[in-house]
């Protein structure tokens, strides 16, 4: 049985469990103690709190799009360029919707455990989404 590149989970966890919403991944791609930091100022710790912290995001962008840009490895460690888009259709960071597009880079930092994804850190152009919200743009 052929095991699967970290570089192949991390474009699952992009694109099954963000894009297709398909929270089925969780189990599949996360270590149980999954720790993640976004930079939505919002940290978790297990795959409950993860998938909360999901549930949060996409109350907000229901149709939130994770593109990915560059993909590097080294160290054992995948760092990933992204370009995130979508509607602003519910309430987000206390922005009521908007309804409107909104689209920001970010990097992500992920860590590996026994094939899963152990760790995820987070570093969004906060202040590109928040004019967005605002309306600014």
């Amino acid at each position: 049985m052929k095991t699967i590149s970290k570089k192949d989970i991390v474009k699952k966890y992009y694109e099954e469990l963000w894009n297709k919403q398909n929270r089925d991944y969780i189990d599949t791609l996360l270590d149980d103690n999954i720790k993640f930091h976004g930079s939505l100022n919002i940290q978790t710790f297990g795959k409950k709190a993860f998938e909360e912290y999901m549930n949060l995001v996409l109350k907000g962008i229901p149709n939130l799009y994770h593109g990915i840009e560059i993909m590097v490895e080294e160290n054992e460690t995948i760092a990933v360029k992204a370009i995130y888009n979508g509607t602003h259709s519910g309430e987000l960071l206390n922005y009521k919707a908007t309804n409107n597009r909104i689209k920001y880079s970010g990097a992500s930092f992920f860590k590996f455990k026994d094939n899963k994804i152990e760790s995820i850190w987070v570093l969004g152009d906060l202040t590109t989404l928040k004019r967005q919200l605002e309306n600014e743009e």
